[in-house]
């Protein structure tokens, strides 16, 4: 937490949400942890992929990053869990951070109001020479945005877009994260987790989180008679 909104509003950051445990086929951490994080010049990026692609989890990483690693303010902003509020009364004065990352812009794309704020934002961090990063579900030209100088500004700076997992995708970002807890989950066990559970990535890894924690007090590996007891699947 950086600022008093975000304290009101208690927004906290996910653990986990750090580069090093973010998966993607095509070095994507690598080019956003450049880009974001050392490259000065560019202040403005726009993040798109569909769910489960990894928006939110870039997102807090950078955020992680910045706060933890250079001691620096970093502000993440999730617009599903703001939409409800005045825009004003969250974003105004965002600005004063050297960092403002906001997600879920697809949700509040559509309101007028919203759009206004934004705008604002966007036009106030480009004064005060902070750095946004904005993430959406669709891509700017898919979006109904009617501020025509909103969406113009939204085109300005560098457009990147997180590809779909395939299934191999799925299956490597399964064992990757359990590499990165010290598990081994092998080819079987995990497509056996993927034909049994909803493939969204959240539901994904709360089910390695469960089974990382019964592994972890049983002292037990991650077999197939063992996942399918533990995750009752």
């Amino acid at each position: 937490m950086t600022t008093h909104q975000q304290l009101s509003l208690a927004i906290t950051l996910d653990d986990q949400a750090t580069f090093e445990n973010f998966y993607a086929p095509n070095g994507t951490p690598q080019h956003m942890a450049t880009f974001l994080l050392q490259d000065e010049m560019r202040k403005f990026a726009f993040l798109s992929g569909s769910s489960g692609t990894g928006l939110s989890h870039l997102l807090q990483a950078i955020c992680q990053v910045r706060v933890l690693g250079k001691n620096s303010e970093a502000i993440y902003l999730p617009l599903k869990e703001l939409f409800s509020y005045s825009p004003r009364d969250v974003l105004d004065g965002l600005e004063s951070s050297p960092m403002v990352c906001v997600d879920d812009f697809d949700i509040v794309a559509n309101d007028n109001n919203w759009q206004l704020a934004l705008f604002n934002l966007f036009n106030n961090c480009r004064d005060k020479g902070s750095r946004l990063v904005i993430a959406s579900h669709q891509t700017v030209d898919q979006l109904n945005i009617e501020l025509a100088d909103l969406s113009s500004r939204l085109k300005s700076g560098v457009a990147l877009h997180l590809p779909n997992f395939n299934d191999a995708d799925q299956r490597r970002l399964l064992q990757y994260r359990c590499n990165r807890r010290g598990l081994y989950l092998s080819d079987d066990v995990a497509i056996f987790l993927l034909n049994r559970l909803p493939r969204d990535t959240h539901t994904l890894m709360s089910a390695l989180d469960t089974l990382d924690e019964a592994s972890l007090q049983e002292q037990r590996r991650l077999t197939m008679p063992f996942v399918k007891a533990t995750l009752s699947v």
